[in-house]
């Protein structure tokens, strides 16, 4: 088969989506298949529709605005052009967390409270009266991410990102087990238990810098807890109309409930990713993830 594998683009996660659809276009070629790779930020919308129509698939491995927003699966979904990943129903439902968190409450799927400020709110926001999270309403890796967990707390560089940004989201903060779990088309995969650098968070430097353990199965959440992260990942996938896979994270706290933290449509397929790591225990190697993938193109 002839495919085109996109990667990079125009969000802050760009150079992740290149690692990953780096690591996927080796996985293709590897297995026997046709690769062109493009950056979607060197052409118009309009040349990048001519030319992906010409292949047999499309692996968009396109992270944040441009990649998870919907807007350029539209565009193939208008084109009629066969791509891997999500829909734009399901981009629509988890991009935005405002949207995603309505539509868990409207499931009544536990998430930590939370709410939408500006920066004038943020002094009389209640939820800053005890540890919290701060965090762009749009967008992963944890860019832009603020985990406090001292109060009172240094407000400026808060005021800073909010008066960027506009508004954001804050959330209370869980403290616990954080865990993430992959669902491949309408399977769960292993639960990777996370564990940052004593007395760090799990930031956009410890996702990447491979200072982060990574366990799975995991060691320190019960095999009845990881049940119940599965069970919860797979109620959001399908919720949020998912599609081929998805990935989801949650927080356990230390009286054993479950938190549902975000879910990524597109999550990283680095040599370091999440996805792959429990895919691997469930006994796909990275070609056989891969070329699981394919058989999920339309």
């Amino acid at each position: 088969m002839n495919y085109l594998v996109l990667g990079g683009g125009i969000s802050p996660e760009k150079d992740v989506s290149h690692r990953s659809a780096t690591a996927v276009k080796q996985a293709l070629v590897a297995i026997g298949h046709t690769v062109t790779y493009l950056d979607p930020a060197d052409k118009s919308t309009e040349e990048l529709i001519e030319q992906a129509a010409k292949y047999d698939g499309v692996f968009p491995i396109l992270h944040g605005i441009g990649g998870e927003d919907g807007a350029l699966q539209t565009e193939f979904d208008t084109a009629e052009i066969a791509y891997f990943g999500p829909r734009p129903d399901a981009c629509r439902n988890t991009f935005d967390k405002a949207v995603f968190k309505r539509l868990l409450e409207a499931h009544s799927l536990p998430t930590p409270r939370w709410n939408i400020i500006s920066a004038n709110q943020l002094a009389t926001e209640p939820l800053t009266k005890q540890p919290f999270v701060l965090k762009p309403i749009s967008g992963g890796s944890s860019i832009d991410t603020f985990i406090v967990r001292q109060i009172p707390f240094d407000d400026e560089p808060l005021l800073e990102a909010l008066n960027r940004y506009g508004t954001m989201l804050i959330e209370e903060l869980i403290v616990g087990h954080e865990v993430t779990v992959g669902i491949l088309k309408d399977t769960a995969l292993p639960v990777v238990e996370i564990i940052p650098p004593a007395d760090q968070d799990f930031d956009y430097e410890n996702k990447y810098n491979g200072a982060t353990t990574e366990l799975c199965p995991p060691e320190n959440v019960s095999d009845e807890q990881q049940a119940t992260a599965q069970l919860l990942a797979l109620q959001v996938h399908r919720i949020s109309d998912c599609g081929h896979l998805s990935r989801t994270d949650i927080m356990i706290d230390s009286d054993g409930h479950h938190f549902i933290i975000d879910t990524n449509t597109m999550p990283g397929l680095t040599d370091q990713s999440l996805f792959p790591k429990a895919a691997a225990t469930a006994g796909y190697s990275w070609t056989e993830l891969v070329e699981q993938f394919t058989k999920l193109i339309k």
